[in-house]
């Protein structure tokens, strides 16, 4: 099978903006067609229909004889390393459920979701729900099964951030107030290993927003158990506090906030989205806005990024409720994918 027409032009564009991007998408064809071959599997693909894509990654419909699936092929990266070990643990109680796994090539064989119906598209209230009902299924605790040694510790990447922003703030020329970095300070030591007190560490999908939610193909059952319809996919999975979750749904769904007072809406849907998964709100809005200020400097440090750096610094500092003078109207800020 070749890529002629079945890789999304997004996917294309990011791949072929550097020498490891291209040199990912010509080996593709090769790593499909021995997955293809290894695990018995025949594209599913409509004529002249692309594939679906993830930030960096192709996944193909695939058929096992009657068995519906979806073959994804990820351009390796630290962050996707957590993805079959957290699938594992979860076996497909609330996320996408995990097949089959080849490590050497980054493919993971998963079951077939719709994506034609995310998360994204509900409308705000229902989605907080639906969202907040995955959160709690998502967040198991430790156990004595293999996997658990795979993930990053969050109060220890506070630590990391604690020690790492100011540097960067000062070697970037200082691109946003010193109030806001020390206002996400605070949220790194009292959330971070030394300031952190008790606690419950559970897995946390990081990039848990409506496009990483899929729904269940119409026609199929859902969870035996009478679980939700959704399901969570491409996990991005740490092991921590899961209020560390909640702010990719904030920053992912901004543009619904206009013509509202959107400092106030946004907060109010920070504290909705807590409740609904019942976590504790004010850690919730802390971690987003240590999340956001951490987002805002790695966009600093990239040249071409200025509509993410905006984005993240008016999330970051609605939050703080401060929001910051010269950014932009909220349905005015880049979008997101």
């Amino acid at each position: 099978m070749t890529l002629s027409g079945i890789v999304p032009d997004a996917l294309l564009r990011r791949c072929l903006r550097s020498p490891g991007g291209r040199a990912w998408l010509d080996a593709v064809p090769g790593l499909l067609a021995a997955r293809l071959a290894a695990w018995g599997l025949t594209p599913d693909l409509a004529t002249g229909s692309a594939a679906h894509a993830g930030m960096w990654a192709l996944v193909v419909p695939v058929r096992r004889v009657k068995e519906r699936l979806a073959l994804k092929l990820s351009r390796p990266f630290p962050e996707a390393a957590s993805e079959a070990p957290a699938l594992r643990l979860w076996g497909g109680r609330a996320a996408v459920r995990l097949v089959d796994e080849d490590a050497e090539s980054s493919a993971l064989l998963l079951e077939r979701l719709d994506a034609g119906r995310r998360l994204q598209d509900v409308p705000f209230p229902e989605a907080a729900q639906i969202w907040g009902a995955l959160l709690r299924e998502l967040s198991i605790a430790p156990d004595d099964r293999p996997g658990w040694d795979r993930f990053e510790r969050i109060d220890a990447m506070a630590e990391r951030w604690s020690d790492e922003l100011p540097e960067r703030w000062e070697r970037l020329g200082r691109p946003f107030p010193r109030w806001l970095l020390e206002a996400a300070l605070e949220v790194a030591f009292t959330r971070g290993a030394v300031g952190r007190r008790g606690g419950r560490d559970v897995l946390v999908h990081t990039d848990l927003h409506g496009m990483n939610v899929l729904a269940v193909p119409e026609g199929e059952p859902a969870a035996s158990d009478g679980g939700p319809s959704f399901r969570a996919i491409d996990p991005q999975a740490s092991l921590g506090e899961g209020e560390f979750a909640v702010a990719p749904m904030l920053w992912n769904r901004l543009p619904e906030l206009a013509g509202a007072d959107a400092p106030a809406a946004l907060a109010e849907r920070c504290s909705l989205l807590a409740r609904e998964a019942g976590l504790e709100e004010e850690a919730a809005r802390g971690w987003a806005v240590l999340r956001e200020v951490e987002n805002a400097l790695w966009y600093a440090e990239r040249p071409g990024h200025g509509g993410g750096l905006e984005r993240s610094l008016w999330v970051a500092s609605a939050l703080c409720v401060r929001l910051l003078p010269g950014l932009p109207a909220v349905e005015d800020l880049a979008r997101l994918g």
